[in-house]
């Protein structure tokens, strides 16, 4: 079959289409037949090395994190799924490879009647960051959160999440995004320079939680947030500085240290969640952009320009 890997850390033409033996689905894991797979700006942090010191890669290193397709192989003790029955999902950090022809899920729900399969490719990790995100900031009814870089693959479902939870939302993007954000459930404001001060205007009572999907603001933020504890950022590795918490999901062992320190458990329970909010028109997944397996080289290079609004999705 094939699978996107690559050899060695460096730029976007290190990834490769690798022709692979199949994977199969071990005790609890079911397969699919791929239709889509999705593509994060953490794969292309892994890919440059960026991420070296979070998560050790062994190579060669096989890409991807979430895909939907047809269920074709069930695992021993699974149960409340046929094959045949078409899903989305997420694969073990330590595995990976879910940007393949034939992918083992650890986590899956059924993909959604509304959600096209680009949509539903590129839906459950950016489904399971936002959830986890707003978990460890306990976003509930009634706060006010800060979005920031909410016009990305993850802020455009964190702003949905949110909402759905009854929070009021401020999602920062450039004037360009503004009315998308707003159908999204988010009020817009531009991020940069006075960003402190176009929040106090929307939000003089301040804001209970900052979600950062962008990096490179974080004294900011903090200061809007008044406290480093209220921000969690999921990419910008200077956090630790500023006394502020990095969520990641790398696999870790039993100590938590010695591989992906200070992993987070992955928020798979925000899978079901997402399926119940799309089945009610709540939900849905924006795609920036879809390219073929053997694109994959363009579609990393789409992410690192930053202008990415959604998703970026593989389809096979």
């Amino acid at each position: 079959m094939r699978a996107i890997e690559f050899t060695e850390y460096g730029p976007p033409d290190v990834l490769r289409v690798a022709e692979t033996p199949e994977p199969h689905a071990g005790p609890g894991q079911i397969r699919i037949a791929a239709k889509a797979s999705g593509l994060s700006p953490g794969e292309t942090a892994l890919r440059g090395g960026r991420f070296r010191e979070f998560v050790p890669v062994t190579f060669p290193y096989r890409t991807g994190f979430d895909a939907a397709g047809v269920v074709d192989e069930l695992g021993e003790g699974v149960d409340g799924v046929s094959l045949g029955d078409e899903v989305f999902g997420l694969v073990t950090m330590t595995d990976r490879a879910a940007n393949a022809d034939f992918v083992v899920l650890a986590a899956w729900a059924p993909k959604p009647a509304v959600w096209s399969w680009e949509e539903a490719g590129g839906a459950a990790g950016n489904v399971e960051t936002s959830t986890r995100v707003l978990d460890l900031l306990n976003v509930r009814a009634g706060h006010t959160v800060l979005i920031q870089g909410a016009a990305g693959g993850v802020g455009t479902v964190a702003v949905q999440l949110a909402a759905a939870r009854g929070a009021r939302v401020i999602g920062t993007a450039s004037e360009g995004n503004h009315e998308f954000l707003r159908s999204l459930g988010a009020e817009p404001t531009t991020y940069g320079p006075g960003l402190g001060d176009r929040v106090r205007a929307l939000a003089p009572n301040g804001v209970d939680a900052v979600f950062d999907c962008a990096g490179g603001a974080l004294p900011e933020l903090i200061a809007i947030a008044g406290d480093p504890a209220r921000v969690v950022t999921i990419a910008d590795f200077t956090a630790a500085q500023h006394g502020v918490h990095m969520s990641h999901s790398a696999p870790a062992d039993e100590t938590g240290a010695a591989v992906g320190a200070g992993a987070d458990p992955l928020a798979v329970h925000g899978l079901a969640t997402a399926v119940g909010l799309a089945d009610e028109g709540r939900l849905r997944i924006p795609v920036a952009a879809t390219f073929p397996l053997a694109e994959v080289a363009a579609a990393h290079e789409l992410s690192e320009s930053r202008h990415a609004r959604g998703k970026i999705v593989l389809v096979n």
